[in-house]
């Protein structure tokens, strides 16, 4: 059972100079490992210190597109208090400005427990990198929702596909949702909590679909709750990557996806960034070996710069 008070109080922004950035993939096999991969490597070539985290809970693989085979430390020993910090199992890379901590798969990981959940939280803004990608799960489970929630930027990916999509549309609801329900606990009125509930069923409550009919209700319950969401609902802007775009028609999936935020939850894009199709991406999987490493000057390694780039800039 998540430990609803003590979430309120999350940190919504580290003071270290660490940048978190968050890498999500709502739908399981979008390409979010490799980008992820790819991208960590891309900063360290413009000169920034990176540290790849691999916090795909219960199914990590990052080091598989990193060309890792072993690590002298994982996410476990952390997790389990073999080691006392974070930064004490960076492992390094052998590129220039990279480290990268290995996931852990010791079961129930995935389910990670609240108390080392935010010992984590804590030990990531403390990293001494200027970059750290978290590599997260599938899903939009909590777990994964409350890092995105912590992190300065975070980058969707998602590709042209309906089902992908949808679940990246399930995902942005579940953050914005939860977003709101921990602002919205501190003023204490349980109608309003209720009501929140209420509208994540849009089946059973069709008056409640839209952002702007939820706002309505609450501030008629509440006439801080509407005040209280009309302020989270801006700083709520994730960046897009579209994957694996093949054709122009592909790039209608960007509109579809930007319509569902702002018609139905508030919230707009920061970015749109896109991520071409390139059978280099499979040759290199197959070689262990990044994209940027095996073929620096390919379709994708020129897209994966690009996201660096913005997110330098």
């Amino acid at each position: 059972m998540e430990n609803a008070r003590g979430i309120e109080k999350f940190p919504m922004a580290n003071k270290n100079p660490v940048q978190i950035i968050a890498i999500i993939g709502p739908k399981g096999g979008v390409g979010k490992t490799s980008i992820s991969a790819n991208l960590a490597i891309s900063l360290s070539k413009l000169g920034k210190k990176v540290v790849a985290v691999d916090l795909d809970l219960g199914a990590s693989n990052l080091n598989t597109f990193l060309g890792i085979r072993t690590s002298k430390f994982t996410l476990d020993d952390f997790v389990l208090n073999k080691v006392g910090k974070l930064q004490d199992i960076v492992l390094e890379t052998g590129w220039d400005n990279m480290g990268f901590i290995c996931g852990g798969n010791i079961p129930g990981i995935a389910n990670l427990h609240y108390s080392k959940k935010m010992k984590l939280i804590r030990n990531l803004s403390l990293l001494e990198y200027d970059f750290a990608l978290l590599d997260l799960g599938a899903g939009a489970s909590y777990n994964v929702v409350d890092f995105v929630i912590i992190a300065q930027k975070s980058l969707l990916v998602t590709t042209p596909e309906i089902p992908s999509i949808l679940n990246t549309y399930s995902f942005l609801k579940t953050l914005v949702f939860r977003r709101v329900t921990m602002a919205l606990k501190e003023l204490g009125n349980q109608n309003v909590l209720d009501l929140i509930e209420q509208a994540r069923d849009v089946d059973k409550n069709p008056h409640l679909k839209k952002m702007d009919d939820l706002i309505k209700a609450a501030g008629i319950i509440d006439r801080r709750a509407s005040g209280v969401i009309k302020q989270i609902l801006p700083d709520i802007r994730p960046a897009m990557i579209l994957n694996r775009i093949r054709s122009n028609k592909d790039e209608k999936a960007c509109a579809a996806i930007e319509n569902l935020m702002q018609q139905y939850l508030g919230i707009e894009c920061s970015r749109i960034l896109r991520v071409h199709e390139d059978a280099s991406v499979g040759y290199a999987i197959a070689k262990m070996t990044p994209v940027m490493i095996d073929n620096p000057s390919s379709v994708f390694a020129k897209d994966i710069n690009d996201i660096a780039l913005f997110l330098t800039g």
